[in-house]
């Protein structure tokens, strides 16, 4: 489960709480624990966070999808992953 499905699923159980059974309660709110034991940030000096927030508005989406934009863009060029085919002839959204 992605932390975007974990907050869809909690915000759903929070509107529909007098029809939710403790059980299934207990089984999201365990899950939303695993979930931020497991995340470990990544401490940026401040200018570089304020460059990426500015880049991530610019572009209209968030910091950690440009985060990992970045990264793998700078893998593929250096040659840790490979690096995506694009067909030419085919039409692109400009995203990855």
């Amino acid at each position: 489960m992605t932390r975007r499905s974990i907050a869809e699923e909690l915000e759903n159980a929070a509107d529909r709480i007098a029809d939710m059974s403790r059980a299934d309660l207990q089984i999201i709110l365990r899950r939303a624990a695993l979930m931020l034991r497991n995340v470990a940030g990544v401490p940026l000096d401040p200018m570089v966070a304020d460059a990426l927030d500015s880049i991530a508005a610019e572009m209209n989406i968030g910091r950690s999808d440009l985060i990992q934009i970045v990264l793998r863009e700078w893998l593929e060029t250096n040659a840790y992953l490979p690096v995506r085919r694009i067909d030419e002839e085919s039409e692109t959204d400009g995203s990855a």
